[in-house]
């Protein structure tokens, strides 16, 4: 009965972990690289004096205040649960996560918290460099807080730099600790998996405000910006991707068996592009597969060995969402890579998109969040039945209070989020709408600038249209 009570206990408290990483990870994945794309646009409107990269600007430094607050808000209420559902996690490892997470607060929490009112707030108060310096010092402090949270989860997922004394882990070596050997591709990784999360929100809420009549330069231009940028970045994350898969490979293969849902060992393993796993057979039905591919990507040799799930029985995760999480993941990365690849051929050709790319565009506003949610389950249940891999099993970590107390703070954490995110996604889309009402002089200072731009009699339009679509070639 107690047993029974426990495994409950347990489930219940995952599902509530993977509630709020899964809602609080929403924020950053946008935030980290929307401030760096704020930096780019104040920079570009300091070397221009356009006008139409400060519009930009406050229209999306809005959008990174109300993500950025629901990031911090979710991550605290995150943090909760490691005293609450996960005492056993502290008790065990507190020793190098507690330091690690102090870290991101002291490097770049404080960071944030200091120059992000200046960066909201100072734009008509401060000095032009001074806020531009103070978006710069945000954007640095989005990526450093990544930075310490990558570096503990990573850490969790290839333990290195540390001692067992009387059961308890003690930091021996902090350098190997921080820079295990996941932490630089995962770092890599999700670092533009933001990049692409930013852009395709950027594209859909631009092509968004397009499709319902908004004829301003701004939205033009950033949509092309963040088309291309998501153009740039998506091979650069496949490669990426692929160096990560090579190293969870060698660290951690039985992650990597059931990603591909290999079950015995074999050379020349397929590599499957569908196929229905069954954990009690212990084989798959109606697989489709290339033959040797997984071998060859894995090994970069055709009869290459790849350990099958047999080889870690009891050992390995639930291979289900492992295996889908991966195509999911895998099936969005290339359709990013479809959609931003032909929009950019058309601006380049045609300088405008067609009505059923412009609405596939506003179809993939959040399509980062899928292939990035996607990927964080790959890697979170692959690291199953461990917590922190080879030291601390996730049964062993749980909290011991009733399930019924884990089941009320789950269904409220549920219903709240749910209408948080309801509530921001509907509040995106009414900026955007509500933004095709202002005017393209929506301040004095632009209005100055822009008459600084062109003639009187008319030519300025001319003028403008000429400047733009230089700078948006350089851009």
């Amino acid at each position: 009965m107690i047993e029974t009570l426990n495994e409950s206990t347990e489930i219940l408290s995952r599902i509530q972990f993977a509630v709020n990483i899964s809602f609080h990870i929403l924020f950053p994945s946008i935030s980290i690289a929307l401030a760096w794309f704020l930096f780019y646009f104040k920079v570009r409107h300091h070397i221009s004096k356009h006008p139409v990269w400060m519009r930009i600007y406050r229209f999306w430094v809005k959008i990174f205040a109300l993500t950025f607050a629901l990031g911090v808000v979710s991550g605290i209420t995150m943090s909760f649960q490691f005293g609450t559902n996960w005492p056993g996690f502290m008790d065990k490892v507190g020793n190098i996560a507690g330091p690690l997470l102090g870290y991101e607060v002291l490097t770049a929490f404080f960071m944030e918290a200091t120059f992000l009112g200046a960066m909201l707030f100072g734009m008509n108060r401060l000095p032009p460099w001074f806020h531009t310096v103070s978006t710069f010092l945000v954007a640095i402090g989005t990526t450093m807080s990544a930075f310490w949270i990558l570096a503990l989860n990573s850490w969790m997922q290839t333990p290195q730099g540390f001692e067992m004394i009387d059961g308890v882990a003690h930091a021996k070596d902090w350098m190997a600790v921080i820079f295990n050997p996941s932490f630089p591709y995962r770092l890599l990784h999700v670092l533009l998996a933001s990049g692409l999360t930013a852009c395709f929100l950027m594209a859909g809420i631009s092509a968004y405000r397009l499709y319902k009549g908004d004829e301003k330069r701004a939205p033009k231009v950033a949509l092309r910006i963040s088309l291309f940028a998501a153009a740039l970045l998506i091979p650069l994350q496949i490669l990426v991707g692929d160096l990560h898969g090579l190293n969870t490979f060698k660290h951690q293969p039985q992650k990597v068996a059931a990603m591909e849902g290999i079950w015995e060992t074999q050379k020349g393993a397929p590599l499957l592009l569908f196929a229905v796993p069954d954990e009690e057979t212990r084989s798959n039905h109606f697989e489709i597969a290339i033959p040797k591919l997984a071998s060859l990507i894995l090994t970069h040799e055709t009869e290459g060995e790849v350990k099958g799930l047999n080889e870690f029985k009891g050992e390995h995760p639930p291979v289900k969402p492992v295996f889908y999480g991966f195509r999911i993941m895998i099936g969005v990365g290339f359709l990013m890579l479809a959609v931003s690849w032909i929009a950019s051929l058309y601006f380049i050709r045609k300088k405008s998109l067609p009505v059923w790319l412009n609405k596939s565009i506003i179809a993939m506003t959040f399509s980062g969040w899928i292939a990035t949610l996607a990927g964080w389950y790959v890697t979170e249940i692959g690291r199953q039945p461990y917590l922190v891999s080879g030291i601390l099993k996730t049964k062993d970590a749980v909290t011991t209070i009733a399930s019924t107390n884990v089941g009320i703070s789950l269904t409220l954490y549920i219903v709240v989020y749910a209408v948080l995110l309801f509530a921001y996604i509907q509040t995106l889309f009414y900026m955007a709408r509500k933004s095709i009402d202002v005017d393209e002089f929506s301040t004095m200072d632009d209005a100055i600038k822009q008459s600084t731009l062109g003639d009187h009699d008319g030519s300025a339009s001319n003028h403008d249209s000429q400047k733009i679509s230089a700078q948006e070639g350089n851009a």
